[in-house]
């Protein structure tokens, strides 16, 4: 039996959970055309953009990260152009400090968030995107220090895919005391993830290619959506929140005509 190797590290829990539950059910779907095949998953954080670059010389076989994610540019790999989440984890929400919670609240503009400063982790693909939009970014660390530099006043705000908000806020940011996950905003950007995969691995690739029409053909896809991420909308209340959009600049070609179904 085949044994693919997915690597799903440097992410939330949450979106470990879910892509490789869309991994499962792709080949699951196809076993009948390509056989059975077994899921190694590997986990493994790296904290060098360097290591998390070089994942296709380990072993790697496939994993899920943001199309066009400039860490990979220079790496050889095969993409599937199809969004894995509708856009979730463009749409971003804030955490700040219950002090700023009065000063955020009178927000209208970009220009008056592009003022302050956003925390984001070393290496996050996100970082470059915040700059090309003009905004202030204060990129040093990893996500376990993240909250506590926000604490602290070295940045104003973090900002985080709706996706995995809750849980990163309860499991690192709640226990420090002092945080809070702002109310009334909501930034949004072209940000699908999508599979890349070994560049070698032409016949994997197909195989996720059709396991991915085959599940959103017969509604598994749309079940295994709502079933990590249904009630999202609602519960944070997205459609009424102050929206404002950002333009991503590393998008690629393939996704050029991307938008998100969310809110739709």
């Amino acid at each position: 039996m085949e044994n693919i190797h997915f690597w799903n590290g440097n992410k939330s829990p949450a979106r470990q959970d879910y892509e490789t539950a869309v991994l499962r059910a792709c080949i699951g779907v196809t076993t009948a055309e390509y056989g059975a095949a077994g899921i190694q998953i590997d986990n493994t954080d790296y904290p060098s953009a360097d290591d998390e670059a070089k994942i296709f010389t380990t072993g790697t076989d496939i994993l899920v990260t943001v199309a066009g994610n400039v860490k990979f540019k220079d790496q050889k790999k095969l993409m599937i152009p199809q969004p894995l989440t509708k856009g979730l984890l463009g749409y971003r929400l804030l955490i700040v400090r219950n002090e700023s919670l009065a000063k955020f609240a009178q927000i209208s503009t970009p220009q008056q968030l592009q003022a302050l400063s956003i925390g984001i982790p070393k290496t996050w693909a996100d970082a470059e995107l915040f700059r090309h939009n003009g905004y202030k970014v204060n990129e040093q660390g990893s996500l376990d220090d993240l909250f506590i530099r926000l604490k602290n006043g070295l940045c104003d705000y973090v900002a985080l895919g709706v996706n995995e908000i809750e849980q990163i806020f309860n499991e690192r940011a709640s226990p420090l005391g002092e945080l809070s996950i702002e109310p009334s905003l909501l930034l949004y950007y072209d940000f699908p993830l999508v599979f890349y995969i070994h560049v070698n691995q032409a016949t994997l690739a197909e195989r996720i290619q059709t396991g991915l029409k085959q599940i959103m053909d017969n509604g598994e896809f749309e079940i295994l959506f709502t079933q990590y991420h249904g009630d999202l909308v609602p519960r944070l209340k997205l459609p009424s929140r102050k929206k404002f959009i950002l333009g991503n600049p590393i998008l690629p070609a393939e996704m050029a005509n991307f938008s998100s179904s969310l809110l739709d």
